[in-house]
């Protein structure tokens, strides 16, 4: 397995503390509102960023989520291709400078969304929550919602137009699951819910390019048995989100890696057991003592914990790792 942690584009301290904590590879975004570049369609904005992380003793292993405006891709609307063209030239990209891993979502108008941010969690600890009845029902304006059927189509159809360029490349394309895997949310139609909807979406195309980041959490949201949804995808997990919930799709809270539902010792074996050697990060982290004002699931010591506890599963289980 790859240890990676996903980091900004722009140095700060959790760069430090990843190093500290012996990480060599990272995942970021890399869209202009995180650079203060041009998207990753311009290879010197992407080789910009590679050479930040380089300078700090890091390798830019992959892409994590929208990296410029996606609303005409998932909507289906006017313009789409001219949008695909540029999401091709940032797969090139990404094949000349040897990045090669794209994690996305295709979640339209609404992305990642919780309705807490600051639920108590041990010992003073600050987590998250989403709770569908505290979300506000209202729905979206009309020109922002789209139904499961027609994201569908979109979606296949970005597949149809992304998935050559990504081969040519030698990029794999990561599905990531919709975060919370409930449809319709606020009038918008969602379809990465379940993992009859991943089989779906993986007959697509058999492509070696087409695969899927398995963010551990929501699938255990979705209520399904996970070890079973590992083995069911073995073949096709390209990058590994390890954290875990309690709760269900429509009332979840994050745990600490530590004390939530799912045995994340048996987790790590499985993934080393079914072969499985790509990125590995440790994805959402409480907010611990002093760091409440740092972005929801990102603070530096929760990550600190986080990593430690994974290295210290992996080196115990004997667990090869870079």
């Amino acid at each position: 397995m790859i240890l990676a942690d996903f980091l900004p584009s722009k140095r700060d301290r959790s760069w430090d503390f990843a190093r500290q904590a012996g990480v060599t590879h990272t995942i970021a975004r890399c869209h202009p509102r995180d650079t203060d570049l041009n998207p990753p369609w311009d290879i010197d904005a992407l080789s910009t960023v590679q050479r930040r992380f380089a300078d700090a003793g890091l390798t830019l292993i992959g892409l994590e989520g929208d990296e410029f405006e996606m609303r005409r891709i998932k909507l289906g609307l006017d313009g789409r291709d001219e949008d695909l063209a540029l999401y091709q030239r940032m797969l090139a990209n990404m094949g000349e400078l040897g990045i090669g891993l794209l994690c996305y979502n295709f979640m339209a108008t609404i992305g990642w969304c919780r309705t807490d941010m600051r639920v108590p969690a041990r010992g003073g600890a600050i987590t998250n929550r989403f709770q569908l009845s505290a979300l506000d029902p209202a729905p979206v304006p009309p020109e922002d919602r789209v139904s499961e059927e027609k994201l569908w189509d979109n979606y296949a159809y970005f597949v149809r137009s992304v998935l050559p360029a990504a081969e040519q490349a030698g990029v794999e394309l990561g599905l990531h699951p919709d975060d919370p895997p409930i449809s319709p949310l606020r009038g918008v139609g969602r379809i990465f819910t379940s993992p009859d909807a991943f089989a779906r979406a993986m007959a697509l195309s058999p492509s070696l390019s087409h695969r899927i980041t398995f963010c551990q959490a929501n699938f255990k949201a979705m209520g399904c048995d996970v070890a079973a949804t590992v083995r069911r995808f073995a073949d096709r997990i390209a990058f590994v989100h390890f954290r875990d919930v309690e709760g269900t799709a429509e009332d979840f809270t994050e745990t600490f890696h530590d004390n939530g539902p799912t045995d994340m010792p048996a987790m790590l074996r499985l993934y080393a057991e079914l072969g499985f050697r790509g990125p590995i990060r440790v994805d959402h982290v409480p907010s611990l003592a002093g760091e409440e004002d740092l972005p929801p699931g990102y603070s530096y010591l929760g990550r600190l914990f986080a990593l430690g506890y994974m290295k210290g599963i992996l080196d115990t289980a004997r667990i090869p790792y870079t």
